[in-house]
């Protein structure tokens, strides 16, 4: 599923060439995602000039003059750029045409992710209740402390609610507990301050990694297959079961927290 990482990395990919267009038209293809295209999307985007791209947690908003097509890229959905004219592939379910000649084509192969309609995102349903972004100022230790307090969830599904902060998936959770040096299997409310300090340092600092790295690995988001990709990484505990610890040479323990897999070191997180 893509997280936070991927979906600013797409934000950042079509952004350059989707900013100040106006929009033509809108195909709908088919509209059965998770929840329904609305089937006046063409009307109420058409002639729109579209003023930002912007992210909220794992949710891409596309603002135009008159209100913000809130996308969501569910388990294998992908934006991208793509001519005009290009014959649309299977799975390729709605085209965003622009004055520019290409198209935002929105791909879904399982349909599981979003395009909807709003005039105010940060109002609406879906967004109203997410947590602080984690790359900003209104995260830290202290927020992870005062939410933990009393709870016997374990810590890594604590930090992946987002009520307590947004993106931070599975893949992200996992190395920014290996890197703070906290077993995944702690009840969140018997992790000290100091140590919420340190994990809050590592989610910013893991997700940064990732978002540059992929900021920098960019594929052609105009033609071609147009994948934004998710981006190589270094990885110390997640999907390595079985394989031997990178820093102490333990090996490798998986568990399930919350319905996950979880990979942690047993030596290095206590």
């Amino acid at each position: 599923m893509p997280e936070l990482p991927e979906v600013e990395t797409t934000r950042r990919g079509i952004a350059p060439h989707v900013v100040g267009q106006r929009v033509r038209r809108v195909i709908v293809r088919d509209g059965r995602l998770r929840w329904p295209v609305p089937e006046d999307l063409d009307v109420r985007l058409s002639g729109q000039r579209i003023e930002a791209v912007e992210r909220r947690a794992k949710y891409l908003l596309i603002r135009a003059e008159s209100g913000t097509l809130i996308g969501h890229l569910g388990m294998s959905g992908s934006l991208r750029l793509v001519p005009a004219d290009q014959p649309p592939a299977k799975h390729e379910h709605v085209d965003i045409e622009l004055e520019s000649g290409l198209s935002l084509r929105y791909t879904d192969p399982r349909r599981f992710g979003a395009l909807l309609w709003t005039q105010d995102p940060h109002a609406h349903v879906l967004l109203s209740k997410l947590g602080p972004e984690p790359l900003t100022e209104a995260f830290d230790g202290g927020r992870l402390y005062e939410l933990s307090r009393g709870r016997s969830m374990a810590v890594k599904p604590f930090i992946m609610d987002n009520a307590v902060v947004v993106g931070v998936g599975n893949i992200y959770a996992a190395e920014a507990l290996f890197a703070a040096g906290i077993d995944p299997r702690r009840a969140a409310g018997s992790v000290s301050r100091a140590r919420y300090d340190r994990l809050a340092e590592e989610i910013k600092k893991v997700l940064a990694r990732s978002i540059e790295s992929g900021g920098t690995t960019l594929r052609d988001f105009i033609g071609g297959d147009g994948a934004p990709g998710y981006f190589k990484q270094e990885l110390f505990v997640y999907g390595r079961k079985g394989e031997f610890c990178k820093v102490c040479g333990t090996g490798l323990q998986e568990i399930r927290l919350g319905q996950r897999a979880s990979v942690y070191c047993r030596k290095c997180q206590r």
